[in-house]
């Protein structure tokens, strides 16, 4: 590597950014590295080329590869800025997730580059809620967006798959600490960007992706970290909340599945009913259960009294047959997955690089190749046929 092959914009730019998100001041890298302050701020504004030793230097001191440095395109920049990650040699998991997440939009944003690709964008525009009250707000917006996606009034499976092909937005699992359920950002040039933990169960992870795109609809240019517990709800967390609650279980489909239960046990509703319904619409009992006090479908406190009087969810969805539900561990949008595997059958990547980029050792790897490149047919004697078809070629011939 020659300073001729580095790209001094981007380089700048990568180092100052790695710096900020590692919550390193100027004065502690100057003297890690044994070079004045000056030179460093030199250096992070492209005035000077780092040495390839000092690059490599920079690379262990930001936790980060010397590939992640030099690569020429831009990085998401500011993104440690929007979330205010503060200044210092400890970094709390806030910082941490933030800093996975650049991680995440710069590789994203390098495989794009790599294969002349671009994220589709179907952004709506911005709704204004100024002045309505937050359940009101959170109605009307959740009954628009289920009517301009064609969404209906029904259950909404495939969650993230909506939010990523027909809305363009950049969705990412990551392995979060417990406390936290996801952050939403919009950082050029990767886009509106959502990450939710992987950790969490299936009914939180679809909590927390309508959650975030309540933000993105309303607030799409301010960084939201969202916690679990702690101090009193903002009136934007209170509104995010509402509008998934919306989203997930609209208040016209919710009412007829209710009626209809009701109808068959001659107006009762068990606890039984509860679980089965919760589970047709993927959200937790308990999230299922306020819904219905909100819409005065059964008495305020019903959920509480049910705890009180012994509901335990685990062993009750054990006697009705309600098995778990997987959660989503997949880290990169399914996009960028496939984008991922045609770039490595083309030879663009090495099978280190896609590991590298999916979050995968290289045996876990070479299954997603295996999986993503092959499909299955059955022929008309009922026999399977697999077979391997490219990835590129689009899925109808024109003329």
């Amino acid at each position: 590597m020659t300073q001729d092959e580095l790209a001094p914009p981007a380089l700048a730019q990568r180092l100052r950014e790695a710096r900020r998100a590692r919550g390193l001041s100027q004065e502690v890298v100057s003297k890690e590295l044994g070079m004045s302050r000056p030179t460093l701020i030199a250096v992070e504004q492209g005035r000077r080329l780092p040495r390839p030793e000092e690059i490599v230097t920079f690379a262990r001191l930001y936790g980060r590869t010397v590939h992640e440095l030099v690569r020429p395109s831009l990085p998401a920049a500011g993104l440690a800025a929007q979330f205010r990650v503060g200044v210092g040699t400890e970094r709390n998991d806030t910082d941490r997730a933030v800093d996975e997440l650049q991680r995440l939009i710069d590789d994203v944003v390098e495989l794009e580059t790599l294969v002349s690709s671009s994220e589709p964008r179907r952004y709506p525009e911005a709704y204004d809620i100024e002045g309505l009250p937050t359940n009101v707000a959170a109605g009307q917006l959740a009954d628009a967006e289920r009517r301009r996606l064609g969404l209906g009034d029904g259950p909404l499976p495939h969650l993230r798959v909506v939010l990523e092909d027909d809305v363009g937005l950049r969705v990412f699992f990551l392995g979060l600490p417990s406390k936290i359920a996801g952050l939403y950002a919009h950082v050029e040039p990767g886009g509106s960007c959502i990450a939710a933990n992987a950790r969490h169960p299936h009914e939180r992870q679809r909590w927390t992706l309508a959650h975030e795109y309540g933000h993105f609809l309303t607030s799409r240019w301010s960084a939201e970290v969202t916690s679990l517990g702690g101090a009193r709800q903002s009136a934007r967390e209170r509104f995010a909340d509402q509008f998934a609650a919306n989203l997930l279980m609209p208040q016209a489909g919710l009412t007829r599945r209710f009626q209809v239960v009701r109808s068959s046990r001659g107006g009762a509703f068990t606890a039984a009913d509860l679980l089965q319904l919760a589970d047709l619409y993927e959200v937790s009992p308990a999230a299922m259960a306020l819904r219905m006090e909100d819409l005065r479908l059964v008495v305020t406190g019903w959920w509480d009294d049910l705890l009180a009087r012994g509901l335990r969810v685990d062993q009750a969805r054990k006697v009705v047959g309600i098995p778990s539900r997987t959660r989503e561990v997949s880290v990169m949008p399914r996009r960028i997955r496939y984008l991922a595997v045609e770039a490595f059958l083309e030879g663009v990547l090495s099978e280190g690089q896609l590991a590298r980029l999916l979050r995968v050792d290289r045996g876990t790897a070479r299954m997603i190749v295996a999986e993503l490149s092959a499909s299955a047919e059955v022929d008309a004697d009922g026999d399977a046929h697999e077979y391997t078809w490219d990835l590129s070629l689009p899925d109808v011939a024109s003329g």
